[in-house]
This record gives structure tokens, C-alpha cells and sequence, in this order.
């Protein structure tokens, strides 16, 4: 089983793939959808924007996210190999360098050194990693695992505003749009706030002012060239 601290770091790190892949599809193809909604009452014509929508961005987010975390990846592997190439050259030096982190942090010299030293006989590479470094060898981001969360939950969150579109009536289907990503802009902000420890209120008018913000915006856009054309 793994420690609490490994269980938070994975436990956060799917949260944000996940809640920025699903906050990014139902903001991004409902401001889409609403452009187009805003130029025409065709919906054939806005589904077929939706849709499109929903797959550029789901492969663009899972594209983003495996190149972000790769990068990540990269940069800690190199770490770790620098880290172990140090050990291997000079045991000594790397055991009083991390003593020293210790002491640092407010234990006396001989608790630091002694802690140092009980750490490093179990696992010198870790116990080094973890103090100056905060990463863990057996706990690095997955690259495919954050791509593969990304791109499925920005789907989800697109097919909140294209449902909506579906569903409604066509006078109702601008209102009906607004409301639907509103309520699930609502939930997701409420549990990733929850999740995460922060502030539940913050995050959820965070979302909601952005996406409105957002829809208003485009919809307007739409309004203004579809007269125009």
C-alpha cells in the first residue's frame, strides 16, 4: 500500500487532468456551439461544430497533457540518474548533504546526521530524493495515464452542451445550453475543490464567471457576423 504523501501526489495529479480536461470541454464547445447559435438556428449546422469541437479539443488536451508530463517525466528521470551517479561518486558527501537538509529544517546536528544515516541504510537514493527533490522513483506521472484521463474527460464535459443542444427546443436552446454548463461547471468546481482542500466557493465562481463570460462572449461574436453575413 502506498504512503499517504504518494496517495495525495497521484491522487492530485489525476484530479488535475481530469478536472482541467472536463472544465476545458464544457467551457470550449459551449462557447462554440453558442458562436454558432449566435450566427444560426440551423442545428445540424451547430452540431456539426459541436462535434468537432469535442474531438479537436479531446485529442489537442491529451496530445498537451502527455507532452507536459513527458516533459515533467524527462526532467525528474534526470534527477534521479544525477542523483545516483552523485551517491555512487562520493557516499560521504551526499550523507552529510543530507544532514544537513535535516538540520535545516530544525533538528539538531547529532538527530540529523543520525536520521541521515538510518534513512540512507534502507534507501540512500530515495531518502535523497524525497528531501531535496519532493519526487518519488516509484511514483513518477504517467504520461499515457494523464493523455488518456485528459482526452476522455474533456469528452465528458463536451457532451454536456451538445446533449443540451439536442435536447432543447430551438427558442430554448440557447438557455438551456447556458443553464446545463453553468450546473456542471458548478460540480465540477465544487469537487475538485473538495478534493483538492480548497476553497469550494472560490473555485466554483471561478468557473461559472469564466464560463459565462466565455459563452457571452462568443455568442455574441456569432450574433454579430451571422447579421453581418
Amino acid at each position: 500500500m502506498l504512503p499517504e504523501a504518494q496517495l495525495t501526489n497521484s491522487r492530485l495529479n489525476w484530479l488535475r487532468a481530469a478536472v482541467l480536461g472536463a472544465n476545458d470541454g464544457i467551457v470550449s464547445t459551449a462557447a462554440i456551439i453558442l458562436g454558432v447559435a449566435g450566427a444560426t438556428d440551423e442545428r445540424s449546422a451547430i452540431l456539426t461544430a459541436g462535434f468537432a469541437g469535442l474531438v479537436a479539443g479531446a485529442l489537442s488536451m491529451g496530445l498537451g497533457e502527455y507532452v507536459s508530463v513527458s516533459s515533467q517525466r524527462d526532467s525528474e528521470m534526470a534527477f534521479i540518474a544525477k542523483e545516483k551517479q552523485e551517491l555512487a561518486a562520493d557516499p560521504e558527501g551526499e550523507l552529510e548533504e543530507l544532514a544537513g537538509i535535516y538540520e535545516s529544517k530544525g533538528l539538531s546536528k547529532k538527530t540529523a546526521h543520525t536520521v541521515a544515516e538510518e534513512l540512507s541504510a534502507i534507501d540512500p537514493v530515495k531518502a535523497h530524493l524525497e528531501a531535496e527533490l519532493q519526487i518519488d522513483e516509484e511514483d513518477l506521472s504517467s504520461p499515457v495515464h494523464a493523455a488518456i484521463a485528459s482526452a476522455i474527460s474533456f469528452t465528458i464535459g463536451a457532451l454536456i452542451p451538445l446533449f443540451a443542444v439536442v435536447l432543447a427546443v430551438a427558442n430554448l436552446r440557447v438557455a438551456v445550453t447556458f443553464a446545463a454548463v453553468v450546473c456542471a461547471l458548478v460540480i465540477t468546481g465544487y469537487l475538485s475543490a473538495t478534493v483538492g482542500g480548497a476553497s469550494r466557493r472560490v473555485a466554483v465562481l471561478r468557473l461559472v464567471i469564466g464560463g459565462a463570460l466565455a459563452m457571452a462572449i462568443t455568442f455574441g461574436i456569432g450574433h454579430v457576423f451571422g447579421t453581418v453575413v
